[in-house]
């Protein structure tokens, strides 16, 4: 036996004592670190665990057009959510949703009883009708729960769609300008959550909470829902009148790159998109469709030659025989025999190729080349939208004399009417590039407070403005005197060019009686606001372009102008009428006419009729526009207050 002294006992107790509360201050020191500091970290997991979310998609944002037009909301579509172990009687359940949403019992049933915290009942149950939520909620079946969902609405329909693109089941952007900003549209998610035991069996007395949705931001386009509806409606005719197989257009303001219309057909319902071929609604063809513009091109090769000076259109003559041998290739004008002596001003109105491979000679294949690449030809515009196409240029090892004829009356060259309605702009805006584009501004949805907005871009100065000046009076020449003379609009000064353009066989060559043709139009040719680019693909019958896209640019320029308040000039190159040709008549006006008195009165025109009432309140053209005889006259009814 040990024996130990009460010194020694005492001593070990204190240590014992002072051991022990080290131990308990170092377990209340825990304790209080994991309530106080940790404990709300704790508290989340915890709730983590306990929590189910009925899940609230985000609301995506408006899109509205440059004046607050509404073009793309969202609207209530519930769906129909399954918590499986909340339900008492999965087989009386299953009867009774099946027979609500059109669904199979059995499939119900699989879905109803799967060892999940949560099931969709999808396909059918997903965004159904507010009417079926209701017949669903009035079911008061345990554990299926509505959650609320929203679906794209385009109120317009058809309206704009390869502009607007369209979203997929779960509010996502898949095309056109619903991808391009599908982040900033698409909101937040929100939800109602409960709690609920490890089974999933909700808790008792455990109140829900809601967390709302989150609205995108709102939208608004440069896109002008006039203008777009003048393009659309003339492109549709078009259609219906040469049985195209496409055809498409683009309005744009030259000065700053914005685009007031883009259309393209056939066009589809962005609400029902699985009905339509995808070549539709995948092809938004202004910006995706790569061809060989033809004529239309020559206003590059012009600039070209004007801005190095190689050429006064006054002064210069060229004989045109009707071909031109170049390196052992002929290549002929389109008129059988040429066109003889003539000025380079000439060459311009009559759409000579022989002159204007001689124009491209005489800039050179280095120089035009390099002036084509500045004017964006062979590279992407930039444009804000999903899906364009570079074009193709010849590769420099490749470029001969005959590439370089050929390029000059725009042959061998593919490129997209986008890259061609922001060339033209360039070559008649002063020589400046810009950048085109289609989102304008970013609001609040909640404030309308401006969050963004987008501003003209100016990628680079191409010609000078004297060039630029020589080549706006070329073109209104070519509408006045020339091939584009079916385009001309008395009171205003609009320049222009035409395109007919054959189309690549798939074996090489070109196909004989296929043809993209095309019209590019400006006005006021003094004074530019508006360009416009329309072309119609492979047209039954007759395939010019200045016969066939002259007249549907025309038609558009005449009401756009008059809705943009563009004012008539005095100053006009007066048009040259053609052998045969019957001189243009005015239209009179019927504004205050009564409606049964115009079959009697005004039999020299076409009238299309638009609203309801019994007397004339609006017309377009406006009375006192000289028009050709058998011209359409559109009309807008109502009654006189």
């Amino acid at each position: 036996m040990v024996w130990v002294s009460n010194v020694t006992l005492r001593k070990r107790i204190f240590y014992v004592l002072i051991g022990g509360m080290l131990l308990f201050l170092i377990l209340i020191g825990r304790l209080g670190y994991i309530q106080l500091v940790k404990g709300q970290w704790l508290l989340n997991k915890a709730e983590d665990l306990w929590t189910r979310d009925i899940p609230f998609e985000g609301i995506r944002g408006k899109i509205y057009d440059r004046n607050g037009e509404l073009l793309a909301y969202n609207i209530s579509a519930p769906s129909v959510m399954a918590v499986p172990a909340q339900i008492k009687d999965p087989a009386n359940t299953a009867r009774q949703l099946a027979g609500v949403l059109n669904m199979s019992e059995e499939k119900v049933y699989r879905l109803i009883t799967k060892r999940e915290l949560m099931v969709r009942i999808a396909p059918e149950g997903r965004k159904i009708s507010e009417e079926k939520a209701k017949e669903v909620a009035q079911l008061r079946l345990p554990g299926i729960v509505i959650s609320q969902e929203n679906k794209r609405y385009y109120p317009n329909g058809a309206f704009a769609s390869h502009v607007l693109g369209f979203t997929g089941i779960d509010n996502q952007g898949l095309t056109g300008i619903e991808k391009v900003y599908d982040e900033r549209l698409k909101g937040k998610k929100g939800s109602v959550s409960f709690f609920s035991d490890a089974k999933g069996k909700e808790m008792p007395d455990q109140k829900e909470r809601y967390s709302p949705p989150k609205e995108g931001d709102s939208l608004f386009l440069t896109i002008d829902r006039t203008i777009q509806f003048i393009l659309e409606r003339e492109l549709e005719q078009a259609m219906l009148t040469y049985r195209a197989d496409n055809a498409l257009a683009i309005a744009m303001d030259p000065n700053t790159g914005e685009i007031l219309g883009m259309a393209s057909m056939p066009e589809y319902d962005p609400a029902r998109y699985q009905e339509y071929p995808s070549q539709i609604f995948n092809r938004n063809l202004p910006i995706w469709k790569t061809y060989e513009p033809g004529s239309t091109f020559k206003i590059i090769t012009l600039a070209a030659a004007l801005e190095e000076k190689m050429v006064d259109l006054e002064k210069d003559t060229f004989f045109d025989p009707g071909y031109a041998k170049v390196a052992g290739a002929t290549l002929r004008c389109w008129k059988k025999g040429g066109h003889g002596s003539q000025t380079y001003l000439e060459v311009v109105e009559n759409s000579c190729n022989p002159g204007f491979v001689a124009l491209g000679q005489k800039v050179g294949e280095k120089k035009l080349f390099q002036y084509i690449r500045n004017f964006g030809f062979g590279q992407k515009t930039g444009i804000d939208l999903n899906g364009e196409s570079t074009g193709i240029l010849f590769k420099p090892e490749r470029i001969g004399p005959v590439e370089l004829a050929t390029t000059s009356f725009g042959q061998g060259v593919a490129v997209t009417p986008i890259q061609q309605v922001a060339a033209v702009s360039a070559a008649i805006n002063g020589g400046k590039l810009f950048q085109p584009y289609i989102a304008k501004e970013w609001h609040d949805p909640k404030t309308d407070e401006v969050l963004a907005m987008n501003n003209p871009k100016l990628i680079r100065q191409v010609i000078s403005p004297e060039t630029s000046s020589q080549v706006r009076k070329a073109l209104e020449s070519v509408v006045a005197k020339g091939t584009g003379y079916r385009a001309y609009i008395d009171g205003y000064r609009l320049g222009g060019k035409t395109g007919t353009a054959q189309k690549p066989a798939p074996g090489g060559g070109y196909l004989s009686n296929e043809h993209i043709v095309s019209f590019i139009g400006f006005a006021p040719a003094d004074d530019p606001k508006v360009v416009i680019y329309a072309a119609v693909d492979n047209p039954k019958g007759i395939q010019f372009g200045g016969v066939v896209a002259a007249p549907i640019v025309r038609n558009m320029m005449v009401d756009v102008l008059q809705y943009l308040d563009v004012q008539p000039r005095k100053e006009q190159i007066p048009k040259e009428y053609r052998y045969g040709e019957i001189p243009l008549v005015e239209v009179p006006d019927l504004r205050g006419v009564p409606v049964h008195k115009l079959q009697e009165s005004y039999f020299t025109f076409r009238i299309d009729t638009s609203g309801s009432g019994n007397t004339i309140l609006y017309q377009s053209p406006q009375p006192g526009t000289k028009v050709e005889r058998g011209s359409t006259i559109r009309i807008y009814l109502g009654d006189k207050k």
